[in-house]
This record gives C-alpha cells, structure tokens and sequence, in this order.
C-alpha cells in the first residue's frame, strides 16, 4: 500500500538531489522547482479556470473556482526561493484555494533575483495588492473582501507587503496566510539545526548563499521588509501561519507567532505534524494536504 507521506518525501529528496547538481544552472532550477508539487498526477488537476492578466510590467493570473466569489480576492505570493516559482507551477493548488476559500485568487509572477534583487519582487507584489483592490476578474469594481497569502519566499513577501502596506497608511487586508513563510535573513532559528536532519527538501547550509543573490550588498538581513520577523504588527488583522514540524523553517513561524501575538496581533499557528515544506501544494493525494486547504478556507470564511 502506498504511503502519500513517504511517496511525498521522496518526491522531494530527488528534487533536492537534482537541485543541487542543477546549482550553476538557473533556468534548468527553475523548470525543476515547478515540479515541486507534481508527485501524483492528481496534484496537476486544475478545478475551475484561470485568466492571465497585466498591469504595467507584472503578469498576473486570475484563478477562479466555480465557486468563487469574483468581489472576495486573494492575492497569492509563490515561493521558490526568491530566484523560482512560477504561475503555472501554483495553478492546480491555487485552484483548490480558491474553492476551499469561495473566493478568487490573484497569483502574481513578481520578478525574480537574482536578476531582480530586493526591493523589486516586494514592490510587485504590493503594487498587485492596490491593483486587487480595484480589480477582479470581470473587471474594474472595488473588491468587498481582500486578503494576502503566500508560500515559503512567497510568505516572506506577503508578510512584507503587509508591514509596507500599512507604513503606507494603505487599507490592510482582511486576513493573512502564510504558509512555510521564511521570515528571518539572520538564521537564527533553532530549527536550522534541529530539523535539518528531517527537511527532505531545505538544506540550511544553502540559506546564507540567498543573502546575496536576494537581498544585495545594501540591505541588513533585520530589515524588516526582508526579514518580517522584526516587523510591527500591532494593528494588523488576524494572521494564518501552518508550517509542517519536518522542515527546517519551523521556528520562522513560531517566532514569528509569538512576536507577532506578543504584539496585539490575532495570530492562529497550526504545526502539522511529520509533514514537509509547503505540504498543502500536495492535495488530494495527500490527505493532510487537503485538511490544511480546509482549515485555510474555514479561516478566510470567518474574516
């Protein structure tokens, strides 16, 4: 009998294998990070439709569930490590958010370092939040309810965007989603150590490697903006954080939790346990994947 879990693990034991000999080749790491969720054929399956849209230089897509509720917008931030990750690659799984959630969801291909360094993929995905606001997908009419939510790098730049859109005296979202979110560029998380052994797809050593090809020569890894764990987040809305207890990232989130609730903010962190980085991209074959999707949807529904 097949075991969704391991069959998953190993699906991404071989992706880091072949990422690591892949190292000097970037586009060749790029189309094999947007096999990240392609473990089973039912993880590609796309429920409802999706429509590529583009205000000034940022191409985004429109992913819309039968369901879905075209004035509810969620913007959605990929991951891939600030340098991968693509709208085609999120496009099965953002389509299962959408129906869980009822609402529509704005997937923003935001540029990417190291051709783009920080600040450009920030500025994208803040200047695409505006832009959600006033759009949706049948065209030019105000949204009656949005949120952020991103993946991995894609989560360090939803909360981000949050932190730039309130300094900006901006209206803020509903509800915040971070998934897996990498939120402090100092490596000071225990989970570095604690879980490298487990993470079948993060190797920490690598993480000092993204300091430059992200952030440049110019930026303080506690820059806020980069790092979001030193962000403020008083008066922010309720923050969605889900992180598997495998994966080396798991103390971003719990830090950030605790910073973040520490500060007034309503912060709901779910650890799921034996599960891997950004494990939800891996419903409906695994089960796990398909709750978390659930709870995301319940949490959207209730903000």
């Amino acid at each position: 009998m097949i075991d969704p879990a391991q069959e998953v693990f190993d699906h991404l034991r071989a992706i880091s294998v072949r990422a690591f000999e892949l190292i000097h080749d970037l586009d060749a790491r790029r189309k094999l990070i947007d096999q990240y969720f392609c473990v089973h054929p039912s993880t590609s399956e796309i429920h409802g439709q999706w429509y590529p849209v583009k205000t000034d230089h940022i191409p985004m897509e429109w992913v819309v569930a039968d369901n879905a509720d075209p004035d509810r917008r969620i913007l959605y931030v990929h991951g891939g490590s600030w340098i991968s990750g693509s709208l085609a690659g999120y496009r099965a799984f953002l389509s299962r958010v959408s129906h869980a959630t009822g609402a529509v969801v704005l997937s923003v291909d935001y540029r990417l370092a190291p051709e783009h360094k920080f600040p450009a993929g920030l500025d994208d995905c803040t200047q695409a939040y505006q832009w959600m606001r006033g759009n949706g997908p049948d065209g030019k009419r105000p949204a009656s309810a949005a949120y952020l939510m991103g993946d991995s790098a894609g989560g360090n730049l939803a909360l981000a965007a949050l932190l730039k859109i309130k300094a900006s005296n901006l209206p803020l979202p509903a509800a915040v989603i971070a998934i897996s979110p990498a939120t402090d560029f100092t490596a000071e998380s225990p989970s570095l150590v604690s879980r490298a052994s487990v993470d079948p797809i993060i190797n920490p050593e690598i993480l000092p490697a993204l300091i430059p090809n992200y952030l440049g020569e110019h930026t303080a890894p506690t820059d806020p903006y980069a790092s979001p764990l030193f962000g403020d987040y008083s008066g922010m809305p309720p923050l969605l954080l889900q992180v598997g207890d495998a994966e080396v990232l798991l103390d971003d989130s719990t830090r950030l939790a605790k910073h973040a609730a520490e500060q007034g903010c309503d912060v709901t962190l779910e650890i799921w346990d034996g599960m891997p980085h950004v494990f939800q991209g891996f419903a409906p074959f695994l089960p796990e994947a398909s709750e978390a999707i659930a709870n995301i949807g319940n949490f959207i529904r209730q903000h």
